[in-house]
């Protein structure tokens, strides 16, 4: 044991994998120094995992998963068991009471949900609820929609149904199939667009309402400052190839 502890220069480290068996989803590089006692190689990891020193149990794995050793004696450092990058620390808790047991750090589904009435929710005086109504009833102004509902209206002035257009940014071609006031979107006018290609986000439905018909990614919604409306055909998939030779 002494000519290996001989051997282990002061600045020597080693990057390890670290697993815990109560924490499923955990896993963490970590380097050590190979002169950290074993014990000081348990403290590191409490403050990582939550696994007191005491309760703690080190394994050794290499990288192919074979078992290399027990870490059982916490005076002895790190570097005498001869861990290479790459190799797994696995921790073991080995206490039942630990905040580890149980899966309650990662299953939040075991955790009690507070949970109260909307009438008792309504009776309370300090609720974010409460104090939105406080605002607003001191600044109406602010509350009020910052759009208008023409809001941009006059763009529309000459997008008509059945237009071809190209859309910005990225040139996108199709026809026009919607100008007006979407209710489900935010005030002001919009355009529905009906690509030529599967550029789009929906079929002509957007939050559940229906404003035109189109196949799936074909559809958009878009304001009419993005849409350019005259002769533009359908671009031919050929015509950037090179003529063969």
């Amino acid at each position: 044991m002494a000519s290996r502890l001989q051997q282990i220069e002061k600045d020597e480290s080693v990057l390890l994998r670290v697993t815990h068996a109560n924490l499923k989803s955990f896993t963490s590089d970590v380097r050590f120094s190979l002169q950290m006692s074993v014990e000081s190689v348990k403290e590191k990891l409490w403050r990582k995992c939550g696994t007191s020193v005491n309760s703690m149990c080190l394994e050794l794995y290499d990288d192919s998963g074979s078992k290399i050793s027990d870490l059982t004696d916490n005076s002895i450092p790190l570097g005498f068991y001869s861990p290479l990058d790459g190799y797994r620390l696995h921790i073991i808790d080995l206490d039942p009471s630990s905040v580890t047991s149980g899966g309650w750090l990662e299953d939040t589904s075991l955790v009690e949900k507070f949970q109260i009435s909307e009438e008792a929710y309504d009776k309370r005086d300090d609720t974010f609820r409460k104090f939105k109504e406080k605002l607003a009833s001191q600044n109406p102004s602010a509350f009020e929609s910052k759009i208008s509902d023409n809001y941009m209206e006059e763009l529309c002035a000459n997008i008509k149904v059945g237009d071809r257009c190209q859309v910005e940014p990225g040139e996108k071609r199709g026809v026009v199939k919607f100008v007006g006031r979407a209710e489900s979107l935010a005030p002001g006018f919009w355009v529905g667009v009906q690509y030529d290609e599967p550029l789009g986000k929906n079929d002509g439905t957007v939050k559940g309402i229906h404003y035109f018909d189109c196949s799936p990614l074909h559809g958009a919604m878009v304001r009419p400052d993005k849409v350019k409306v005259g002769n533009y055909p359908e671009r031919d998939p050929f015509d950037d190839e090179e003529d063969e030779i």
